[in-house]
């Protein structure tokens, strides 16, 4: 068996997003050694990428920034950036392995002052993801302006090796011939944020497999909206123009069998209402139509914040999609089945935004210890009573990882998550609790194995 380099914590979270950054802030507040492991180059997830939260309209960065950064700060919790988690198991001694997978930056982290030299020196222009692909940053750069930890990432398959980011850095940071590395994190008790992916847009063949320039995602419109977004106002991909129609089709992919999401996605209703209530402030003169199947207005002031969306104007269409078309002048034509009045009927907009179903960021192994329900959700064994609790005892979950839910679900569901990890630590270095604690003795040192 392969040498691996071994680390040992109190508890290991898994998944850096509002739910991991919470989990991890409480068990280290509770003095607790923690290893936050997050599969992206900055911690952050899904939720700094946000404009603006529901129902509030507050801002998304304002409420995760602080808490990125307290995680960065805080003397307990050790990062573990642009890792993925390969396999999480308890081992026959009751420590929790969790096997975890370095991906190269061709940076080395511990020499990167975050000065973006590199990234100033570099003649590369590639689509920036994080800006939806409607802007681009260079082959080697920070991911964006808050990212935590503010080290750069290059990418090989744009990389021309002209060296000009090598010649520049002043720590010799940049290295080439990065290789990815295996390493185990040995830890009393887990905790999984995993988060949720999307379906992309690709797999949705009535909607024009992303082929259609004018019909966007939502994560993408997140992007429009934002102050910091690519063009700092909302303008359409194809001609940058103000979209004079604009349309919200829910659903896609959500509650569909054709695409195996038998569930609703949950967040897609209020997120929808959100980005068409914020567009209606940034296009006043825009139509705004939001075809949905059913509102599912579920949480605390949500009904509410549906009503005003209304009385502000927008159109909610009860409608079935059936596909979409390229029109005239880059329109897009939508076909769809009017569900009050009958008959299939056709609309056009000069912008239509998919809300596409959710799935799970991340299904274990089959050899993990950890267990998914029907919809590939991670699930426990009383997912009722103590959802957060999986078969494993020490294993717990959190967020988006048991299945979708909204940002205040999320982070209640991780601060509980958390109080149970906390309490079966305790129990376990007690010895009230079946356990050796011999090998987390010395946190954090690391050490091999074979």
């Amino acid at each position: 068996m392969k040498d691996y380099q071994v680390l040992n914590f109190d508890v290991v979270v898994v998944g850096g997003g509002i739910a991991g950054l919470q989990a991890a802030l409480d068990l280290a507040d509770q003095g607790h050694s923690v290893a936050l492991v997050e599969k992206d180059a900055s911690i952050g997830g899904t939720m700094i990428r946000l404009s603006k939260v529901f129902p509030t309209l507050d801002c998304a960065s304002c409420i995760t920034t602080p808490k990125m950064a307290a995680v960065a700060h805080h003397d307990r919790i050790k990062l573990f950036t642009y890792c993925e988690l390969q396999n999480l198991e308890k081992e026959d001694n009751g420590l929790i392995r969790a096997t975890v997978l370095k991906k190269p930056r061709y940076v080395d982290e511990e020499k990167c002052i975050g000065c973006r030299k590199c990234e100033y020196a570099c003649p590369i222009f590639v689509p920036d993801p994080d800006q939806g692909n409607f802007a681009a940053r260079k082959a080697i750069s920070i991911p964006f302006s808050n990212a935590i930890p503010q080290v750069a990432v290059l990418n090989p398959d744009y990389c021309m090796l002209c060296g000009r980011c090598y010649s520049v850095c002043p720590k010799g940071a940049v290295v080439y011939d990065q290789k990815p590395e295996v390493f185990v994190i040995e830890a009393l008790a887990a905790v999984v944020t995993t988060g949720f992916s999307i379906l992309s847009v690709d797999e949705t063949p009535q909607y024009g497999k992303g082929k259609i320039t004018n019909v966007i995602s939502s994560l993408q419109m997140e992007r429009l909206l934002a102050p910091h977004g690519p063009y700092n106002r909302v303008l359409r991909p194809s001609d940058g123009k103000e979209p004079d129609s604009v349309a919200f089709v829910q659903c896609v992919g959500s509650r569909d069998l054709s695409f195996g999401i038998s569930y609703c996605s949950r967040v897609c209703c209020m997120y929808a209402i959100k980005q068409a209530m914020l567009l209606s402030g940034a296009l006043p003169l825009a139509d705004i139509t939001i075809y949905f199947m059913d509102i599912r207005a579920f949480g605390k002031n949500y009904e509410q914040f549906y009503q005003n969306a209304k009385a502000m104007g927008i159109q909610f269409v009860k409608a079935k999609v059936a596909w979409l078309e390229q029109g005239e002048d880059d329109s897009v034509i939508v076909h769809y089945e009017d569900q009050l009045n009958g008959g299939v009927t056709t609309a056009q907009h000069d912008l239509v935004v998919l809300a596409l179903g959710k799935l799970p960021g991340w299904i274990p192994p089959v050899e993990s210890s950890l267990t998914v329900g029907f919809d590939r959700f991670l699930a426990g064994s009383d997912p009722i009573l103590v959802p957060t609790k999986m078969t494993e005892d020490g294993i717990f979950a959190a967020g988006s990882a048991l299945g979708m839910k909204d940002i205040v679900d999320s982070i209640a569901e991780a601060s509980a998550a958390a109080m149970q990890a906390a309490n079966y630590i305790r129990a376990a270095k007690a010895g009230k609790i079946g356990l050796s604690v011999a090998a987390t003795a010395d946190k954090g040192s690391g050490g091999v194995i074979s």
